[in-house]
């Protein structure tokens, strides 16, 4: 936030009777309802005062829309794709999931954190509390709370949080001289992997969205706008009625259980891809681009190959199918390349044979053995099940392919 915003909110603040290192709570107007009487939670006390958090523990068996909250582990392929192996060796009780509900989007030091949602596993059950500051005043108070929480963790989950959420805390850290406590956590931010996985399927990847098309989950009536927050902060301390924020303790609530539905949902995308977790061409397409990025070209070529056999748009069939071919040539091992080819072409895929039939035409120069393939590629390719675009995409380079190696053939062109 530059200097005229963060003028702008000490403004604000102060209009509202707030003043920094002051720590009266809000005017409460007549049949106005305090935080504690709104949600569900407890004060306790911190070095510096007593905090208020709401708390909620979820069973073992609970399910966030088609996911469970507890994922598969370790976090293997995750952790290559973060590359920070010290993911893969963490059990799931050393993972905290957080988000931030703040005076603004700004950051800087002129935004707070007013209210922080972290959980994490305690006995096998999803501990979330939200830590509330019922007066700026009361910030120190509410980041002693949270370090206390964290403190048992070693690592950090969250969604764009490494660009907003960990460094706002860490300013309001510094700030009070609190040491930060996730300092030499490692930071596994889920939204780049949700844009890798998911930006040529889906509009967009906000969480909320992921939630409604990824997970299959709908929020309550409950739920608030995220732009409506500030202001519904700035109502408390003006009138010190907490009902308002009922909503927002929701909402914040809802966004720290996605993340480990999310999470859970996503290592099992890259862990078992082939077990009903992957349903659309699109994303097996998604997910072999990240393997091959992994250098795990085998099964990148499995997972490209998967996607070719579900729906999808002419011009996303026409990516994979460019993608599956150079990363077959990139190989480089003929031998085990034509294997792969040979097992994918008996169980009927068309890229098989007429890679096989490229092969014995442009390596070997075997051009009988690169027609009989090509003719093969034909008939499967008549007879297969698939979109008229995906039909047409075929019939012309193979009918091009048997033209050329006739005339090969014929001796019309060298071989």
């Amino acid at each position: 936030m530059n200097s005229n915003g963060q003028s702008a909110l000490a403004d604000k603040l102060q209009s509202l009777g707030v003043r920094k290192g002051v720590a009266p709570l809000p005017p409460r107007k007549p049949n106005s309802s305090s935080i504690d009487s709104v949600v569900a939670g407890s004060f306790f006390a911190t070095p510096r005062g007593e905090a208020f958090a709401a708390e909620q523990t979820f069973p073992r068996d609970y399910r966030y829309g088609n996911s469970n909250l507890l994922s598969s582990f370790p976090l293997s392929l995750i952790s290559q794709w973060a590359n920070d192996e010290k993911i893969s060796t963490l059990p799931l009780s050393r993972f905290a999931f957080l988000d931030t509900e703040t005076s603004g989007l700004a950051g800087g030091t002129g935004t707070y954190a007013f209210l922080v949602g972290a959980a994490r596993f305690i006995d096998g059950h999803f501990v979330l509390k939200q830590f509330f500051m019922r007066d700026p005043a009361e910030e120190a108070i509410l980041l002693e709370g949270l370090a206390n929480f964290l403190a048992p963790c070693e690592a950090l989950v969250t969604f764009n949080g490494k660009a907003f959420d960990a460094p706002l805390l860490t300013t309001r850290f510094t700030l009070h001289h609190i040491p930060v406590p996730y300092k030499k956590y490692s930071h596994l931010d889920l939204l780049p992997l949700a844009r890798r996985l998911w930006r040529d399927r889906l509009e967009s990847r906000a969480l909320k969205f992921l939630e409604e098309h990824v997970l299959e989950f709908k929020r309550s009536s409950d739920e608030v706008p995220g732009y409506e927050i500030p202001w519904l902060y700035f109502d408390y301390l003006r009138t010190g009625d907490a009902r308002p924020l009922a909503g927002v303790f929701y909402h914040n609530a809802m966004d720290v259980t996605a993340m480990a539905a999310l999470l859970a949902h996503m290592n099992d995308m890259l862990e078992s891809p082939y077990d009903g977790s992957v349903q659309h061409g699109l994303d097996f397409v998604a997910l072999g681009k990240l393997f091959e990025d992994l250098g795990r070209v085998e099964e990148a070529a499995r997972l490209f190959e998967h996607g070719l056999e579900s729906p999808m748009g002419e011009a996303d069939f026409h990516v994979a199918v460019k993608r599956l071919s150079i990363l077959q040539k990139r190989r480089g091992d003929y031998a085990e390349a034509i294997r792969l080819w040979q097992n994918a072409a008996k169980a009927g895929h068309i890229y098989a044979h007429v890679e096989l039939a490229k092969y014995y035409e442009h390596k070997t120069r075997d051009m009988k053995a690169a027609l009989k393939w090509t003719k093969s590629a034909r008939r499967m390719a008549e007879r297969a099940d698939l979109p008229a675009y995906a039909r047409k995409h075929w019939l012309e380079e193979i009918d091009r392919r048997l033209a050329r190696l006739e005339r090969k053939i014929n001796g019309h062109v060298s071989a």
